[in-house]
C-alpha cells in the first residue's frame, strides 16, 4: 500500500527493541516499517522515507563485520535519528570517534538538555532514560553538537539540525523513558513533518482498494478460526470483495465452549459472508486415540486439519487466493539481520502448511499491522467485542491444554472449566488486564470430599499471565476472592474436577502454555 512520503523507516540493526520502536511511532499515527539494515539503497530510495531511524543493536562499531548501513544513507536529504548503537554509527561513519565505556550502562539514568526546539520540544528539563550500552561516542564529528548529558554520557544526546541528523544514546520507545514517546513524536512530526494521518479509517480505504485491485474478481479462500487475525482478515476481505471471499471453519472438536456456534453466528449470520462449515471432531478426536506427546499431538490434528480443509476447498471449486492472518510481526521475524527477506512462509500461518498442488496465490491484507492495531481494525468494521478483544487462542486449541490422553469426556470436562474461569474473570472486570487465561486439565487424579462422599477426580490449573508481546509474561495478580470463586464453582459445577490449582510461573522459565 502507498505511504510514499508519509513513511518513517526503521533500519534494522539486531535491536530488541526495533518491533516497539516501529509501533511507538505508528502511535503518533504515522506509518512506520522495519527493514534490514542492508536493504539496497536504491530499495530505500524508491520507499520514499519521510524520516529514518537507525535502530539500536547488540554489535559494536569496532568488531569485524558489524552490521553498517550504505554510507550514501546520510546523502538521501531526510532526517535521520539514531538511537543508542544508531548513534554510535554517526559517530563512526561521519568522522567521529566511539570508544568502549569505562563501565557498561545499563538501566534508568537521567537526562539534562538544551534543545527545548527540536526533538526535546515539551520534554521536562530533567528526564528519566533507559540506557544500555557498552560503547559511547567520546568525539563528535563535524556539524554536531551536544544537546542533551547524563552523569556518565557526555553526549547522551546530539544534533545536526543543518543536516536534520538527531542522535540519542538512551531507548526513547521503551516505558522506561517516560517520556520518550513525546521525543519520537517530535522527531517524526516536527523534524519529518508527517502529518498524524495513520489511523484505522484511512487504512480500510487503501486496504480494500488494494484487495479489489488484486482480486479482480477472482475467487478467495479464507480459513477462519474465530480468532483475532482470521477474523478481521475476513472481514476486511469480505468488505472489498463480498461474496467471492469463501470462509472454511473446521470444528476440530477442540474448541472452547460455544465457539462453533459463535463464529457461525458471528460471519454467517450477521456478516453474511459465505461460511463453510466442517464438523470434523469424530475425526480428529479418532486420530488423537491414545497419544499424550505434546509434539504428536500437535502433528496430527496440523494433519488432520490440512486433510479436511483441503476436502472442503476442492469441494467449493476453483479457488485463486488464500487469505491469511499474517501480522506485521510475523512479517518481521522472516527477515533475519544479515540475510534479508526470507521467502519461507511460517507453518502456523500457512494454515497448517497447506500443499503446495492447490497453487494458490496469498493474500495477507493485515501484513502491515501489528495485533494492537488488528484489534483497532476489527472495531473499525463492526466486529463484536466478543472477538475483536478476546485473548490468543493456541491452533491446536483444547488439545494442548488436556495434558495427557485427549477424550471426548476429558475436553467436555475442560470446556466447562475453562467457561467458568473466563465467566468469572469478566464479572471481575479484569478480563481486559490480562494477556491471556487458560484452564489445564492435568494428567493426575486427587483424593477429595464432596457431599461427605470420597471422591477420586480429576486437577485443573488455572493460569493467567500479562504481557506485552507474549516473548516474557509473569503470571497476574487475582484478588483472592476471584480465585476462591472460580475454584468453588469448578469443584461444585464441573462434574469431574475436585481440585483447582493456581500456576504462577513466569516466562521464562515457564511458557504461557502448558504443551
Amino acid at each position: 500500500m502507498e505511504h510514499a512520503g508519509k513513511t518513517i523507516v526503521v533500519l534494522d540493526f539486531g535491536a530488541q527493541y526495533s518491533k516497539l520502536i516501529a509501533r511507538r511511532v505508528r502511535e503518533s499515527q504515522v506509518y512506520s516499517l522495519i527493514v534490514p539494515y542492508n536493504t539496497p539503497m536504491e530499495t530505500l530510495s524508491e520507499m520514499k522515507p519521510a524520516g529514518i531511524i537507525f535502530s539500536g543493536g547488540p554489535s559494536s562499531v569496532h568488531q569485524d563485520g558489524s552490521p553498517k548501513p550504505d554510507p550514501r544513507v546520510f546523502e538521501l536529504g531526510v532526517p535521520i535519528l539514531g538511537i543508542c548503537y544508531g548513534v554510535q554509527l554517526f559517530a563512526h561513519m561521519l568522522g567521529g570517534k566511539v570508544e568502549r565505556a569505562p563501565e557498561r550502562e545499563y538501566g534508568i539514568a537521567h537526562l539534562e538538555h538544551s534543545d527545548a526546539t527540536g526533538i526535546f520540544n515539551g520534554v521536562d528539563g530533567r528526564t528519566q532514560v533507559w540506557m544500555s550500552h557498552g560503547d559511547r561516542v567520546v568525539d563528535l564529528p563535524a556539524g554536531f553538537h551536544v544537546v542533551g548529558t547524563t552523569e556518565n554520557s557526555p553526549y547522551a544526546a546530539i544534533a545536526d539540525p543543518d543536516r536534520q541528523f538527531y542522535g540519542v544514546q538512551f531507548h526513547p520507545e521503551v516505558v522506561h523513558t517516560p517520556q520518550g514517546k513525546q521525543i519520537l513524536s517530535n522527531f517524526v512530526h516536527r523534524i519529518c513533518g508527517c502529518d498524524a494521518s495513520w489511523d484505522m479509517g484511512s487504512f480500510v480505504e487503501s486496504a480494500v482498494n488494494e484487495i479489489r485491485r488484486r482480486v479482480n474478481g477472482k475467487q478467495v479462500l479464507c480459513g477462519l478460526s474465530g480468532g483475532v487475525d482470521s477474523s478481521v482478515a475476513a472481514v476486511l476481505i469480505h468488505k472489498a470483495i463480498g461474496a467471492n471471499l469463501n470462509c472454511v471453519f473446521v470444528n476440530n472438536g477442540l474448541l472452547r465452549k460455544g465457539e462453533a456456534e459463535l463464529v457461525q453466528r458471528v460471519f454467517r449470520d450477521n456478516f453474511h459472508i459465505n461460511l463453510d462449515y466442517a464438523d470434523a471432531e469424530d475425526r480428529f478426536l479418532d486420530a488423537l486415540k491414545g497419544v499424550s506427546e505434546p509434539e504428536q499431538k500437535r502433528k496430527i490434528i496440523g494433519s488432520v486439519f490440512i486433510d479436511v480443509f483441503e476436502e472442503e476447498a476442492r469441494r467449493l471449486g476453483h479457488m485463486d487466493f488464500l487469505a491469511q492472518g499474517t501480522l506485521y510481526p510475523d512479517v518481521i521475524e522472516s527477515v533475519s539481520a544479515t540475510g534479508g527477506p526470507s521467502a519461507t512462509i511460517k507453518s502456523h500461518h500457512n494454515v497448517g502448511g497447506l500443499p503446495e498442488d492447490m497453487n494458490l496465490e496469498l493474500l495477507e491484507p493485515l501484513r502491515e499491522l501489528f495485533k494492537d492495531e488488528v484489534r483497532a481494525l476489527g472495531r473499525e468494521l463492526g466486529l463484536p467485542e466478543e472477538i475483536v478483544g478476546r485473548h490468543p487462542f493456541p491452533g491446536p486449541g483444547l488439545g494442548v491444554r488436556c495434558i495427557g490422553e485427549i477424550t471426548r469426556e476429558r475436553l467436555d470436562t475442560l470446556r466447562e472449566a475453562d467457561a467458568i474461569f473466563i465467566d468469572e474473570i469478566k464479572k471481575a472486570g479484569l478480563y481486559d488486564d490480562i494477556w491471556q487465561a487458560l484452564v489445564c486439565l492435568l494428567p493426575v487424579r486427587s483424593v477429595g470430599v464432596q457431599g461427605d462422599e470420597r471422591t477420586y477426580e480429576e486437577v485443573c490449573s488455572l493460569r493467567a499471565v500479562t504481557s506485552e508481546d507474549a516473548m516474557t509474561a509473569d503470571w497476574f495478580r487475582f484478588p483472592p476472592e476471584v480465585l476462591q470463586r472460580v475454584a468453588s464453582r469448578i469443584c461444585n459445577e464441573v462434574k469431574h474436577i475436585n481440585r483447582v490449582l493456581y500456576d504462577v510461573t513466569s516466562k521464562p522459565p515457564g511458557t504461557i502454555e502448558w504443551e
